[in-house]
């Protein structure tokens, strides 16, 4: 399988360009030393059948990494080119360097990480709420109130001086569950939801906002991490359901 991963977020993108960059150079390079110029068409074939290898997997802070351990592209290619004198020597460079583009892949996904956490901070209410312009709020569980509309202005007003709280899942369900006589659920403490919020340009991230029952309060869930913030005034306030 190929060794490297896609990844939604502008700091992936730039990297993995640059990565097949950085290829391209060093293919132009090997191709520029060849006596006998091998067909364009047939170099790309070969570097991408290179890349193909197994390996093992390694989940570092959310961030699926891959090993390359075996190069099966290549072997493959050498079985197939080695049936005719010369050809095997003519592709062998690149087939190496697609195997070796693995690795520069690799790295390239490890100098993501702590970019990516510098140009957008997860912990920071700012990198998922950037935009809420389309944003409305809707009630996900019965003990929310019904007619309740977002006030945008507020909310974007408050994003910068939010406070960051932990979240303390435990102690919130025993609350809720002493507040509901015995009965599990019956009071929420995020019963409504943001909808429509945009996160921060290039940042790949789609979290689900969920606000506290008081309108002072957001949880903020990624597919990494949950994150739970204060603010001094409601972003609800009553009106029409959208």
């Amino acid at each position: 399988m190929f060794n490297f991963n896609y990844s939604a977020d502008a700091v992936s993108i730039g990297l993995d360009a640059a990565v097949w960059g950085l290829i391209g150079l060093a293919a132009f390079i090997l191709y520029k030393r060849q006596q006998v110029k091998p067909r364009v068409w047939k170099v790309v074939v070969v570097i991408l059948a290179g890349l193909f290898s197994f390996s093992f997997n390694w989940e570092l802070s959310g961030t699926l990494l891959k090993f390359p351990v075996l190069p099966l592209g290549v072997w493959v290619l050498y079985g197939v080119l080695k049936r005719e004198e010369g050809r095997w020597d003519r592709y062998r460079s690149f087939a190496w360097l697609g195997f070796a583009g693995n690795f520069i892949f690799l790295a390239a996904a490890l100098v993501s990480m702590p970019l990516y956490a510098m140009v957008y901070p997860e912990s920071d209410a700012a990198t998922h709420i950037a935009d809420a312009d389309q944003a409305f709020i809707v009630r996900v569980h019965p003990s929310g109130e019904e007619g309740q509309i977002l006030d945008r202005d507020r909310l974007v007003e408050q994003v910068p001086s939010m406070n960051r709280e932990k979240v303390e899942s435990d102690v919130w369900y025993e609350q809720m569950y002493l507040k509901s006589d015995g009965y599990k659920n019956k009071n929420e403490r995020f019963p409504y939801q943001v909808v429509g919020v945009s996160s921060k340009w290039g940042s790949g991230m789609e979290p689900v906002i969920y606000v506290e029952g008081d309108g002072k309060g957001v949880l903020i869930s990624t597919s990494r991490e949950q994150y739970y913030f204060r603010f001094d005034e409601s972003i609800i306030k009553e009106g029409a359901a959208r």
